[in-house]
């Protein structure tokens, strides 16, 4: 069997269905085995930092090891910008590399670069394999790496030559399984007598509470404590929930900002956040003052960072929570009865008529399935979104402020479709955004995945706009273009687009045609929206530099 075949073997028995990049000579022998491994699609894109997005997506929604893959020297590098921001979202990628055969390494061959060092400081482990009798061992190793502990991701290269050899009386060892990180029983214990003895608290849920949100309920129902979550948070609690008010940090809501600035909370119950700059509305001194602080997360480094930690508690959140709510429940805690309805949509108020990024946003959720899942590219939307638009369903947004590029809700639109075929999704982007990964909606077209890529298109760079705007009172004219009609780009591909220029473009009958796609379609706005956006203290921040 060849070393490409086994690494294929292994792949599928690990679960793998897809591999996201771009073919390439130094990766050739894998495609070509992928014609007789029918049980993984190559989802070939393109480009490859687009398709290391749309891996981290599917990991991030399917709870598995993904994986992408390039050729050696640039493809390996458009790679990495997706390795950092995995390793920034704890998500398992297994990253795969060419290089240069053994016997060229060193002569300046084509595409030659040494990329395990490059991948190092941005994956868990990143190694070129040298030998074939080793290479199946360093298989298993990366992908146990990726999913132990904190998962993350990890970088094989591979040679030209090595790929093509044979291997013989070879045993696939069995799929690689993660360990359960069980925390400590007395620290358990601890965090249930420090809740029963203070009466007020707020709980704090970041990106790591992803799958453990009706724990975080229960619990928060049993204290009957107010809910904040992060940024990248939005779209864990449906906001019909009595006890959620909302975002804190960057673009966040004025209610949250009071409870921690004014409010009695003598608790606060940090979840699944590292508690980073844009978590913590650029590390709000008010956040933990005077309050006995608890942090529960599965990555120890996260404790003590910026934040002093009264009781912090390791393990995997999942069975962190249950085991309290269990210690609480011992003590004579019980649930208390709430209620509220989840797909609300009387729950979108305040839109008008005035053709602005709110009413477009709260106009795109009343007539679109409440279920659907919107990924946030980067760009001042982001700020409206968060701000702005509603929790009508569970994990309802992917907004990606740790490490996303522009473009990258492209990609992860894309991920987050293959992973969860039956979920509407649609990507929110923006005029910048689509010049730099546009082109994915051709891959969007080649494996039908009905995305509705909605384009905010205001011919400008309009978060860099307005945020010197606010910090300078000036901009530079290279921040603004000419206006590029982009439904024309899809129409020349063969995407149905359709274009808005005013709220009444933007009705019931254009949207109701979003709902049952076969395939892509986009959504042009054209809109140069002159209002400040809601960047919180994010200009403030910025600003206090150079003084």
């Amino acid at each position: 069997m060849k070393i490409a075949r086994l690494l294929l073997e292994y792949l599928k028995m690990n679960g793998v269905k897809y591999i996201f990049g771009i073919p390439a000579g130094s990766v050739n022998a894998i495609f070509d085995e992928l014609n007789d491994v029918p049980e993984i699609t190559p989802i070939v894109t393109k480009h490859e930092g687009a398709a290391s997005y749309m891996a981290a997506a599917y990991a991030k929604y399917t709870n598995q090891l993904a994986v992408s893959i390039g050729c050696s020297g640039p493809g390996a590098t458009n790679l990495v910008t997706g390795a950092a921001n995995a390793m920034r979202e704890h998500l398992p990628i297994l990253f795969i590399t060419g290089s240069v055969p053994l016997n060229t390494m060193g002569l300046n061959s084509s595409q030659e670069l040494d990329v395990a060092p490059v991948f190092s400081p941005v994956t868990k482990y990143s190694t070129l394999v040298k030998d074939a009798k080793d290479f199946l061992d360093e298989v298993v190793k990366a992908c146990e790496i990726a999913i132990d502990g904190v998962p993350g991701p990890v970088h094989i290269a591979i040679p030209i030559d090595l790929q093509h050899e044979i291997m013989n009386d070879i045993n696939i060892p069995a799929p690689a399984k993660r360990a359960d990180m069980i925390t400590d029983r007395n620290t358990i214990k601890d965090v249930a007598k420090e809740l029963l003895n203070r009466k007020t608290g707020y709980i704090f849920i970041g990106q790591g509470a992803r799958h453990s949100i009706q724990h975080v309920l229960e619990l928060a129902e049993m204290l009957n404590w107010p809910i904040l979550t992060t940024p990248v948070a939005k779209g864990f609690i449906p906001e019909s929930h009595p006890l959620l008010k909302g975002v804190f940090g960057f673009a966040g809501h004025e209610e949250p900002s009071d409870l921690i600035t004014e409010g009695d909370g003598e608790v606060l119950f940090i979840v699944g956040s590292s508690l980073g700059e844009t978590a913590t509305n650029n590390y709000n001194v008010n956040l933990t003052k005077n309050r006995f602080t608890i942090q529960m997360d599965f990555d120890e480094s996260v404790f003590n960072r910026k934040y002093t930690i009264d009781l912090p508690v390791l393990g995997d959140i999942n069975l962190s929570l249950a085991s309290l709510i269990e210690e609480l429940k011992v003590a004579g805690l019980t649930r208390k009865t709430v209620d509220y309805v989840v797909n609300h949509k009387e729950d979108i108020e305040g839109m008008t008529e005035e053709y602005n990024t709110i009413n477009v946003l709260l106009k795109l959720q009343k007539h679109l399935p409440s279920s659907t899942r919107y990924t946030i590219d980067i760009g001042e939307f982001m700020s409206y979104v968060i701000h702005n638009m509603k929790v009508l369903d569970y994990s309802t947004f992917d907004i990606n402020v740790h490490f996303g590029a522009m473009g990258s809700g492209i990609g992860t639109a894309i991920g987050s479709q293959l992973a969860e075929p039956e979920r509407p999704t649609v990507c929110i982007t923006g005029d910048g955004c689509f010049f730099m990964h546009g082109m994915e909606i051709l891959t969007a077209k080649e494996y039908n995945l009905p995305i509705l890529f909605v384009v905010m298109n205001n011919a400008r760079l309009g978060m860099v706009y307005h945020g010197h705007s606010l910090q300078f009172q000036r901009t530079h004219s290279s921040f603004e273009q000419e206006p590029i009609h982009i439904c024309a780009l899809a129409e020349a591909m063969n995407i149905p687009a359709y274009r808005v220029d005013n709220m009444q473009d933007l009705n019931a009958d254009l949207l109701n045609n979003f709902k049952h796609l076969n395939g892509p379609a986009v959504l042009e706005i054209a809109l140069v929206d002159n209002n400040t956006p809601p960047l919180g203290d994010r200009v403030k921040f910025l600003s206090s530099f150079g003084k």
